[in-house]
């Protein structure tokens, strides 16, 4: 601010403390018209709060005299107090447009008629889709190029692959969460041959201005933040169910989509070429089909392949965490005490990342190789009900059902935040808490207070379902990883010559997992050293890979595979053969480094 523009201010203070005479107030601000336009133009909006506050007092009955017909005008152009809002509004959107575009989307006011109670048509004249407004499409489209400046790696598939159209002719049904960096994967798709219809696998997580934004694109989408449970079955048979149009592919993620198809649409079931699953959950669902005989289709466990358990589960979860939780609660972390259900790459990255801020983190496991892991990495391994009552947080990351149930959540500690990491909503037993004599109080948009009759408080994020995604984002690059995974996983089913994948679920072949690593370390600046020729031949090798067994699972212990010795000692002295000890010992060759 100029020291013209700062004097003209003190003056108008000082003349509204002192209330002088109405014509000196005029007065001093025709003295500050009369400074360079630059300076004015700077301080309008301060010189408009300034002078709006000069008291009106019932006694003063006076009217502002002007000296000239010029004056007047000039004062004229001062906004009153009403005019202040639109004179704030004007100088914003004047100054971004991005800010009047996010001002309108976050608009209060929005209509609260449901989407599939609307008619709405897109720019072609489509109405092929059901989103929540079709006029926020360009703020949607703006999402989406930020998410592609930093998915470098998806759009260089993208480039690579369009001429050849490798997925020309798949109908591909997808039902993903639906935000910036799955609309950056679903328009690949399309750029590489594809048709496709999408839904959302979690009702909080859509963005609506990217649902909109795809719907304008000409993707059929059906999908909306805050739907009902039966909205989010109705979107999926929309999907689904199109008159002339019939999927040959199967994007999921959860595995709701692929249950629909499976009970409601046998036919279209029989026919598809493949389904690509990308969750602990959905891939469980799949392994059950196969068991029971019941998986007619070849299937592709994206949950399982390195690139996605080793940088989405781990790398994406330490850094949204902490953003949804900080953006729901605003939780000081240091010395806060938190039980982790759970200690997969999900579980790593959560205590990773909250032990880095001064928590307190303890873990809850099943298996005994993630439990020694969580011991050797400096957490403590306790029962939930050991203790539930001293924990300020409480976090689940299982893929199982009924991890914290009612009688966990009746002995938390007031103020206790409980929330859920994993993909299903089923690992708080949310249900038992929807009783007449709990009282639930919205706080704000995914955060919930469940009061019991004496007054405490449990904090309930996102009613149980996924943290990450239905209260903050996530990491773009992160997500470039998995999407470049599951793109490559369809065009691999859709393009496999008959007999290369039976009815079963296959895990990623290593050479992709490479591939689509490799196709991101540009954006590193990273060099991978060349094996030569002696080097590859002593190591039996590839010089182009793959450079590691499909059982080498690139961390430090692993479940699977193992081998069980009998160790028989023999005691010297009675020359008796006896068993002293049964040691477990877990073949290293696939899991340390």
């Amino acid at each position: 601010m100029t020291d013209c523009g700062g004097d003209a201010k003190l003056e108008v203070k000082q003349a509204s403390k002192e209330f002088k005479e109405s014509e000196n107030v005029a007065e001093k601000y025709s003295a500050m018209t009369a400074t360079k336009n630059s300076d004015v133009n700077m301080n309008v909006g301060e010189l408009s709060a300034a002078f709006t506050a000069v008291p009106t007092h019932k006694s003063v009955k006076k009217q502002i005299q002007f000296a000239n017909q010029e004056e007047k005008q000039e004062f004229s152009k001062f906004p009153t107090k009403t005019g202040r809002r639109s004179l704030s509004r004007s100088i914003s959107q004047s100054s971004t447009d991005s800010y009047s575009s996010a001002a309108s989307y976050t608009d209060s006011s929005d209509d609260e008629t449901s989407p599939r109670e609307k008619s709405q048509v897109n720019s072609k004249g489509s109405s092929d889709f059901c989103v929540k407004n079709i006029k926020q499409a360009e703020f949607g489209r703006r999402e989406i190029e930020i998410a592609e400046q930093d998915m470098s790696a998806l759009i260089s598939l993208r480039k690579r692959a369009q001429g050849e159209k490798p997925l020309a002719g798949a109908k591909v049904v997808g039902c993903t969460h639906i935000t910036a960096q799955t609309a950056v994967l679903i328009e690949t798709l399309v750029a590489l041959g594809a048709q496709c219809r999408w839904t959302a696998c979690n009702i909080y997580s859509t963005q609506n201005e990217v649902a909109a934004a795809l719907a304008e694109s000409g993707v059929s989408v059906f999908a909306w933040k805050g739907e009902s449970e039966d909205d989010f079955w109705w979107c999926i048979d929309r999907c689904v169910n199109m008159e002339g149009w019939q999927a040959n592919m199967i994007l999921d993620d959860g595995g709701d989509l692929t249950h629909w198809v499976y009970k409601k649409y046998p036919s279209v079931f029989k026919k598809v070429r493949g389904i690509v699953e990308e969750s602990v959950t959905g891939v469980h669902r799949l392994y059950q089909l196969s068991k029971a005989g019941k998986l007619c289709v070849p299937a592709m466990n994206v949950n399982d392949s390195v690139t996605k358990q080793k940088f989405d589960n781990l790398y994406c979860c330490r850094e949204s965490i902490l953003d949804g939780l900080k953006r729901t609660t605003d939780v000081m972390f240091g010395g806060k005490q938190v039980v982790v259900c759970g200690y997969g790459e999900v579980g790593k990255g959560c205590c990773s990342a909250l032990k880095a801020l001064g928590a307190i983190v303890c873990v809850t496991e099943i298996d005994p190789i993630c439990a020694l892991q969580a011991c050797m990495d400096g957490f403590r391994v306790v029962k939930l009900n050991e203790v539930v009552r001293q924990m300020d947080m409480v976090i689940t990351c299982t893929g199982n059902k009924n991890v914290v149930t009612r009688e966990h959540l009746d002995r938390m500690k007031n103020g206790c935040i409980v929330c859920n990491m994993g993909h299903s909503n089923t690992e708080i037993d949310v249900t038992s808490l929807r009783t007449p004599e709990l009282t639930w109080e919205r706080v704000r948009s995914q955060v919930d207070h469940v009061i019991w009759p004496d007054g405490k408080r449990v904090i309930l994020l996102a009613e149980g379902r996924l943290l990450n995604l239905s209260c903050s984002t996530v990491p773009s690059f992160v997500l470039s990883i998995t999407a470049t995974t599951q793109a490559l996983a369809l065009i691999e089913l859709y393009n496999a010559p008959e007999g290369r994948y039976k009815q079963d679920v296959y895990l990623l072949p290593k050479k992709m997992d490479e591939y689509v690593a490799s196709l991101h370390l540009p954006n590193f600046d990273a060099h991978l050293t060349e094996l030569s020729d002696e080097q590859a031949k002593y190591m039996g090798l590839n010089k182009n890979g793959p450079f590691k067994p499909n059982y080498y699972r690139y961390e430090r212990c692993s479940k699977t595979p193992h081998i069980t010795i009998l160790l028989i000692l023999t005691d010297s002295t009675h020359h008796n053969v006896h068993i002293f000890t049964v040691l477990y010992l877990v073949c290293v060759m696939n899991t340390c480094n």
